[in-house]
C-alpha cells in the first residue's frame, strides 16, 4: 500500500460518482476519462490496475441488475452452507476462518475505556486512507478517514478515556495484510470489541459472507433467527467499528440497491465492485 494507490483510488472514486450520476447516458471511455482529466488509454490503463477489470466490465459488476442475480442466486443456499462451498484459497477465502472476535468486558470498557491502553496507526489502502487501532487482546477499532486529525477524535469518541499510543503493532500489521489479497501471510486476526450480544452476533455473521456475494438486512436477521428485527440488524451494521474487516459494505437493500455506508456511498460501491472483479477472476 502506498501514497499512488490513495491518488489512484480518488480518480476511481470521482470515475464512479460520474457514472452513478449519468449511468442513463451510458457515458463512454472517453467521456469518463475526460471527466477525471486523463486521457482514454492512461484512464483505462489506471482503472484495470486498480479494479483488475475495465471500466465497462466494473459497471456491470456494480449494477443494481448483477446485485439482484447475486441475491437470487443466495436464496438458493444459506450463508452458512454457502461458506462450506467456498475454497480456502484465493481472496474467496472466507473472513470467518481466520477472524476471531472477542467481546470487551464491562470492565474493560467502563468509564470510556479508562483501564484500556490502545495502540493505533495510520495507512493507505486501496479504498484510501485509514485508522486502526488495537488493545492487547486485538483489533478494536478500524475506519476509512480523510484526516489524521479526524481519525483520531473517531476513535478517542469510542473509547474518551483510555490510554493512547501512535504504534503499529503485530495486531494491526495482521489486520492491514487483508488489503494486499495475499492471504498466505495471515495469522489468526483477533478482533476486540465493545458491544452488545445481540451486535457481536450479528458482526459474527457478516464475516461468513464471501468476498464478492453480498447478502440483505432480512437475511441477517433469519441467520440470526430473529426474522422480524431487520431494521434493529440495521442499526448494528451501521455501528460496526472495524471497516472492511467486518464486511457491513456486503450488506444492500433486498431491492438490488447498495443503500448507505459508514463511510461513503461511493467508497461502498468501489469495494463490492472491487471484490467482484477479484473473485470472477479466479474462476
Amino acid at each position: 500500500m502506498n501514497i499512488q494507490e490513495n491518488i489512484n483510488y480518488n480518480r476511481i472514486a470521482e470515475a464512479i460518482d460520474y457514472i452513478k450520476a449519468n449511468f442513463l447516458e451510458q457515458p463512454n471511455l472517453d467521456k469518463i476519462a475526460e471527466k477525471v482529466n486523463l486521457s482514454p488509454f492512461h484512464f483505462q490503463r489506471l482503472f484495470t490496475e486498480w479494479a483488475g477489470t475495465s471500466p465497462k466490465k466494473f459497471l456491470q459488476y456494480i449494477s443494481v441488475e448483477h446485485a439482484k442475480k447475486i441475491l437470487k442466486e443466495n436464496q438458493s443456499a444459506t450463508l452458512f452452507e454457502t461458506a462450506y462451498q467456498t475454497g480456502l484459497s484465493g481472496t474467496s477465502r472466507l473472513h470467518d476462518l481466520f477472524v476471531n472476535i472477542e467481546g470487551m468486558t464491562p470492565a474493560e470498557y467502563k468509564n470510556g475505556g479508562k483501564n484500556l491502553e490502545i495502540n493505533f496507526s495510520f495507512a493507505e489502502t486501496p479504498f484510501g486512507n485509514i485508522i486502526v487501532a488495537s488493545t492487547e487482546k486485538g483489533v478494536c477499532f478500524m475506519a476509512f478517514t480523510k484526516d489524521e486529525e479526524i481519525g483520531f477524535i473517531d476513535l478517542k469518541h469510542k473509547f474518551p478515556n483510555a490510554t493512547f499510543s501512535q504504534k503499529l503493532d503485530l495486531f494491526q500489521k495482521n489486520a492491514l495484510f487483508i488489503f494486499q489479497n495475499d492471504w498466505s501471510k495471515l495469522s489468526e486476526i483477533k478482533l476486540h470489541l465493545k458491544g452488545t450480544d445481540f451486535q457481536l452476533k450479528v458482526w459474527e455473521t457478516l464475516l461468513k459472507i464471501p468476498a464478492g456475494q453480498l447478502s440483505t438486512y432480512g437475511s441477517i436477521a433469519q441467520q440470526i433467527q430473529k426474522p422480524n428485527a431487520s431494521r434493529a440488524v440495521g442499526t448494528a451494521i451501521g455501528s460496526n467499528p472495524v471497516a472492511f474487516l467486518i464486511p457491513c459494505h456486503r450488506v444492500i437493500q433486498s431491492t438490488g440497491t447498495f443503500g448507505g455506508y459508514m463511510w461513503g456511498n461511493t467508497r461502498k460501491t468501489a469495494i463490492i465492485g472491487w471484490e467482484a472483479a477479484l473473485t470472477d477472476s479466479e474462476n
